[in-house]
């Protein structure tokens, strides 16, 4: 063969491998995410329907927490600090949001549980975290999240003495869609 096309095979391969791999950085973040949601990983919390039928008399303290991206403009907290359940019985945790500004706020919350080793055992039921919030300037919200503890963290080597769990949500503003801000656009004066 000659050097040309020596080079220019290279090259090519080159490339394909670059393709490759911007395809695969692409594919990462969608991938991880799917993964950390079904195995519990870096401490973010499973999804199920029901509690389990099994409720032990071995008890867990639960902490929450709270927190804003630095650009949202709401007030977010939880109205309960802490509350001690039993493992696998059902828990409700009231979180309070408030727009103080004067225009319509669209936020979603991100959360984790830690430690880390418990977010494969805790479970939500129900979340307002599941959906986009919107709030209307002045609007204040009381937002439920249902979960549980499953018993199985007790056969955990990891988990088996974890005693707290703290459940952290962080609000971040999110665009309102055409249809959100349609709505939220303020009437024009009558002459």
């Amino acid at each position: 063969m000659t050097r040309p096309a020596n080079l220019r095979r290279t090259g090519l391969q080159l490339a394909g491998v670059g393709v490759v791999m911007v395809g695969l950085s692409f594919a990462a973040v969608p991938f991880y995410d799917w993964f950390c949601r079904t195995t519990g990983f870096g401490g973010t919390p499973l999804v199920a329907e029901a509690a389990p039928d099994v409720i032990l008399e071995q008890t867990i303290d639960v902490r929450f927490d709270g927190s804003l991206d630095a650009d949202m403009p709401w007030e977010f907290k939880p109205q309960l600090r802490r509350m001690t359940i039993r493992l696998g019985e059902t828990g409700l945790a009231f979180y309070e949001a408030y727009n103080p500004t004067d225009r319509v706020i669209a936020g979603t919350a991100s959360y984790n549980v830690t430690p880390y080793s418990a977010g494969g055992y805790f479970t939500k039921i129900e979340c307002f975290c599941f959906t986009e919030q919107v709030l209307q300037p002045g609007e204040r919200v009381i937002m439920p999240v249902t979960f549980y503890v499953d018993p199985a963290i007790l056969q955990d080597t990891d988990a088996k003495h974890v005693r707290e769990i703290t459940l952290s949500y962080t609000f971040h503003e999110t665009e309102l869609t055409e249809e959100q801000a349609s709505l939220a656009a303020p009437a024009l004066p009558v002459n």
